[in-house]
């Protein structure tokens, strides 16, 4: 079973995670658009990312996991719109694509790494524990966004293994 993991938004990630071992991470395609260069989520790409990786598979084999985000208090009208518009291109591309989805709230994955309460990047710490072949890959503090993708990723496929 290949699950593709996804931390949404502007500085997101994509995990590729099969068999119980990262195939791939790669950071959220963007794109800058208007007189402001705003960054913006490119549906095309992520198309393009997913679809090379998923080549000569069978879709029932293939499951996307896309973290269930909402509204945080404090965040800004703009932000929380742009944030929304990156998880429907998101659903939107998935959908197209025909991929199964299932969403995870952040709460039920972190308790699982055992991550409530904690910095951001202590996923990133947890990550490098669980998987230390793929640690060159998570060495800047910003890389915790593709730590959270693993996490996604390796939590799903650990509790679907469980179910079987």
């Amino acid at each position: 079973m290949l699950v593709i993991g996804i931390d949404p938004g502007i500085s997101g990630s994509i995990c590729f995670f099969q068999d119980g071992k990262i195939i791939d991470v790669v950071e959220m395609p963007t794109m800058t658009e208007g007189k402001k260069k705003k960054k913006q989520v490119n549906g095309s790409q992520i198309f393009n990312e997913i679809s090379k990786r998923i080549l000569n598979k069978d879709k029932k084999d293939i499951k996307v996991i896309i973290e269930q985000v909402s509204a945080m208090p404090g965040q800004g009208v703009t932000s929380m719109f742009n944030f929304g518009q990156s998880f429907g291109i998101l659903k939107g591309v998935c959908s197209a694509m025909q991929l199964p989805m299932y969403f995870v709230r952040p709460a039920k994955w972190k308790k699982y790494f055992n991550l409530i309460k904690s910095e951001k990047d202590a996923s990133r710490t947890r990550a490098i524990e669980i998987f230390p072949y793929f640690s060159s890959e998570l060495s800047r503090k910003k890389d915790s966004n593709k730590a959270d993708a693993i996490l996604i990723s390796s939590f799903y496929y650990e509790t679907y293994k469980i179910l079987e």
